[in-house]
C-alpha cells in the first residue's frame, strides 16, 4: 500500500517539477507581484496534491492545475484584496527570468506592460494572459477560465484592444502569431 502512495508522490514531484516555472509565470502574470505568485503557486499545489490521485488520472493534468489556479485567484479578487503588477520598491525580488521567445521577453518596456495588464479587469487579463502568454488556444482557455470560447474571445479582444490604446505599447501587444 505504501508503493502506492510512494509512486503518487513522485509523480506528483515530477509534474511540480516539470511545470513550476510555467505556474509560476502564470501566477506572476496574474498576480503581478511575485511573493504573490509564490502564494498562488503555492495554494494551487496544495489543493491539487491532496486530490492528486484524481487529478493525476485526468486526460490533461496541466489544465486541471491551470483551472485550479484561476479559481483560487478569481476567489482572492472577488475579496477584493488589491493586487500590484507594478511594485514601488521591487528591489529586493527575486525578478522572474522569462523563456527565451516568451512574448514579455520582447516587451521594451516590461514595467509598462505589467503596469497596463494590471489595469485591465480580471476577466480581460486572465484571458490575455492564457491566449497570448500561455498560447492556449480558445477552447483551452475557455475550460481554464470556465466560460463559454465567445467569452474567451471577447475579453481577449477587449483586453489586447485596451492594451493597444496605451501609447507605446502598441508595438509590443500584437495579434501577429495568433491561428
Amino acid at each position: 500500500m505504501g508503493d502506492g502512495k510512494n509512486a503518487r508522490n513522485e509523480e506528483f514531484q515530477s509534474f511540480v517539477a516539470g511545470r513550476w516555472p510555467r505556474l509560476m509565470r502564470t501566477a506572476f502574470l496574474l498576480t503581478g507581484e511575485q511573493h504573490a505568485a509564490e502564494d498562488l503557486v503555492q495554494s494551487t499545489l496544495e489543493r491539487v496534491y491532496v486530490a492528486w490521485r484524481k487529478v493525476g488520472a485526468a486526460d490533461d493534468p496541466e489544465a486541471y492545475v491551470r483551472r485550479v489556479m484561476l479559481n483560487l485567484h478569481a476567489r482572492k479578487h472577488r475579496r477584493r484584496l488589491k493586487e500590484f503588477l507594478a511594485p514601488k520598491d521591487d528591489s529586493g525580488l527575486v525578478h522572474e527570468v522569462a523563456d527565451t521567445g516568451d512574448r514579455i521577453a520582447q516587451a521594451d518596456d516590461r514595467g509598462a506592460l505589467l503596469k497596463a495588464l494590471a489595469q485591465l479587469p480580471v476577466r480581460q487579463r486572465e484571458a490575455v494572459v492564457l491566449r497570448y502568454w500561455e498560447d492556449l488556444t480558445e477552447t483551452q482557455a475557455a475550460e481554464a477560465m470556465g466560460c463559454s470560447v465567445g467569452t474567451v474571445k471577447s475579453n481577449a479582444a477587449k483586453g489586447i484592444a485596451k492594451l493597444r490604446a496605451i501609447p507605446g505599447l502598441a508595438e509590443t501587444v500584437t495579434h501577429g502569431g495568433r491561428k
